[in-house]
Order: C-alpha cells, then structure tokens, then sequence
C-alpha cells in the first residue's frame, strides 16, 4: 500500500460537513459590500459544510483578539476562516492578533498558499503575503488576504480539499 493509498482512504472517513466561522476584518467593509467573506460562505456552502458564524470586525487587534477567542470557545465552530490584515500595511494586524493564539501553526499552509499564489495569481508580490494556519483550542484557523483571487485560490486549491480531514485529525483524540 503506497502513501497516496492510504491518505486517500483516510479521506474518505474524514469529516465531511465542517461546521464554521467567517470572519472578515476590515475598516471599510460591511455585509453589503464583503466580496471576499462571501465568496467564503460561498464556497463552503457549495462543499456542504455549515457557516454558524458570520462577522466583520476593524483592523484593532484588540477586537481580532476577543472575537477569535469567543468563536473558539463555541461548541458549533470546528474551522474559522478569517480574511483581511494579511498584508503588510501598518493596520494589517491579524497575524499579531491571531497567532498568539495558535497551540500549534502549520506553516505549510502559509507556504504552500504564497507558492500558490506566485503560480496562480499574483506573481512575485506573494512574499506580501503573511497568510498562516494554526489550531487553537481545538479548532483549526485560516488567516487569509482580504482579496477575492486570494481567498478563492484558498478554498479552492487548499481548505476545501483538506478542511474535513483537518478536523477529523483534531477530534479524533478528543474525550468529552
């Protein structure tokens, strides 16, 4: 038995609907004019996993902070999707936010993502990107760009495919 045997049938029992969290940080977006989380809750929709959280929160790392501890604290919350503050900018502060938090990152995500993004969408201006991934009490969190083409090649080329098996790994040694 070869290693993509195996991976392939480890897929199979994994998680198939995920239940998630959308968070789009931003000074200028509402629910209205929020392309990017709605092509999040789009996408995830469209694979059968459930969105139980939906919110937008300022570029205040303070607010980043609290939000993403509340969501982990939920037992309806398995994977939280958070887009915006990737960047370099000086308000760009979701990494600072967020990764105190992770138990664990997994950089092959960040890595493989600005791989990703050279190939596929942007050219050389992927090294602006500071996309990561981490788990943090259980749950797994995506910090993604804020932009539409970054948060589709995302779901697309990496959480969907990998998102139930991620969870399935996290729950798997779990006793309630």
């Amino acid at each position: 038995m070869g290693v993509r045997y195996l991976l392939k049938e480890h897929r199979k029992i994994s998680t198939m609907k995920v239940n998630c969290a959308v968070i789009t940080v931003s000074d200028t977006r509402n629910r209205e004019t929020d392309k990017s989380g709605k092509r999040i809750i789009d996408l995830l929709k469209d694979s059968s996993h459930q969105i139980n959280m939906y919110d937008i929160t300022t570029d205040d790392k303070r607010e980043i902070q609290q939000s993403i501890e509340a969501i982990i604290e939920r037992d309806d919350v398995d994977a939280v999707i958070v887009n915006g503050g990737t960047g370099i900018a000086y308000r760009d502060v979701t990494i600072e936010s967020v990764q105190p938090l992770f138990d664990k990152e997994l950089p092959g995500f960040g890595e493989l993502f600005r791989h990703l993004s050279y190939q596929y969408d942007i050219g050389t201006a992927s090294i602006l990107s500071r996309a990561t991934c981490g788990i943090a009490n259980h749950r797994v969190i995506f910090c993604l760009p804020g932009s539409t083409s970054a948060v589709t090649l995302a779901m697309e080329k990496i959480i969907l495919p990998e998102i139930g098996h991620m969870v399935m790994e996290l729950k798997k040694d779990l006793h309630n």
